[in-house]
């Protein structure tokens, strides 16, 4: 076995409950974020760099965690976004065709602190029963009065706007120029995959930072607007609220995913909040309760709209429900041609059940050129 005499190492939880474990590739140092964990049994290396992610302590409940190795293809964004990683079993070799390097070899590129051999089955179990909250992982394992210390410095992820950190600096393009359909998207923490998935719809899509204006956006002349997934807070995004509202008054088409999903419910005085545990996995049920139908998705938020005002709103119609906690899982408005869901259509971990979903905004564009020739 590779690595004989690694360090050991910890995860210190901000309630001072310690769970032992040793670092992997002998990598010291310590690393802080909000503790939370993914149920999914493939999917790390997209997992690692999805932004939405970003400032969080990555828990893996799937024993075995490197084993297909990664591949420069499969990743959502520039870079690894996730504060640290923790596994059981951390597999330092790989055995597939497609990878092209071992998954120790681009946590270190990306310089993440992972540790592994801890029991994550009884730490999933803790978070589940005590909520997510600030952790630090660390080989400092004779230092815990100083990292209790720092650790509680680190700000609470309530009221933390995190968009900012990962939004694009500048507007970019993707896609095809000469493309039917022109998108202004709203970049909160954008996936790649939401732009492959516009992208394969004929759109030519500009990406626009986190605090862009609409008029920033609108004088790209797009036929819709896209709100994107992200991390942290939604209520400190005050400037893509304003964005969103505006849009509205507009009655222009417009999608949101995640983060976006948020930003419409804020936008029509529906409030958010912060979940015990959020969903994060890849196979979470949800019903669509327009069409009657179950579709198996790919979750990852930790924060919620609130269900009971979206219900008292006599403009919003809630379209989609999660069928654990039957939280609301998408939205759309009955007078604006704009709708949200809560979970990520583009992923597609296995079933395709919510691409549909792209398909929709495109018909919601068709059909506004319409009425508006």
């Amino acid at each position: 076995m590779k690595y004989q005499t690694r360090k050991k190492a910890l995860i210190l939880l901000a309630d001072g409950t310690i769970f032992y474990g040793k670092a992997v590739a002998n990598k010291e140092g310590s690393a802080f974020g909000e503790v939370c964990f993914n149920t999914g049994m493939t999917g790390y290396q997209e997992i690692f760099t999805d932004p939405s992610y970003f400032g969080q302590i990555m828990v893996a409940t799937n024993a075995h965690i490197g084993n297909y190795g990664t591949n420069k293809e499969e990743v959502e964004s520039q870079g690894v976004k996730i504060a640290g990683l923790v596994v059981r079993n951390f597999s330092y070799h790989y055995s597939r065709d497609a990878a092209d390097d071992s998954l120790e070899e681009f946590i270190n590129r990306n310089n993440l602190l992972a540790i592994s051999d801890v029991d994550t089955r009884a730490l999933v179990s803790y978070i589940r029963d005590n909520g997510a909250m600030n952790a630090v992982i660390s080989t400092e394992v004779d230092n815990i009065e100083g990292l209790k210390k720092q650790l509680a410095a680190v700000p609470d992820m309530n009221g933390l706007e995190l968009a900012s950190k990962v939004s694009t600096k500048e507007p970019y393009f993707f896609g095809n120029e000469n493309a039917k359909y022109k998108v202004s998207a709203l970049d909160l923490g954008i996936k790649m995959n939401i732009l492959r998935r516009l992208a394969e719809r004929d759109c030519y899509i500009k990406v626009f930072p986190y605090n862009a204006s609409f008029s920033d956006m609108e004088a790209f002349s797009p036929d819709g607007y896209f709100i994107s997934n992200g991390p942290g807070d939604p209520e400190p995004l005050t400037s893509a609220i304003e964005v969103v509202k505006t849009i509205l008054e507009k009655e222009l088409p417009m999608f949101g995913i995640c983060l976006g999903h948020q930003m419409l419910a804020l936008a029509n005085g529906v409030s958010t909040y912060k979940m015990h545990n959020g969903h994060r996995g890849i196979n979470h049920p949800v019903m669509n309760l327009i069409t009657g139908k179950g579709e198996i998705t790919s979750q990852n938020h930790g924060f919620a709209i609130n269900r009971e005002e979206a219900e008292a709103n006599p403009n919003i119609e809630i379209t989609h429900e999660h069928l654990n906690d039957h939280t609301a899982a998408g939205i759309r408005l009955k007078n604006k041609p704009a709708f949200s869901v809560q979970y990520h259509p583009e992923a597609s971990p296995g079933p395709h059940d919510a691409s549909y979903l792209f398909d929709q905004f495109i018909e919601s564009i068709e059909k506004h050129k319409l009425q508006t020739v």
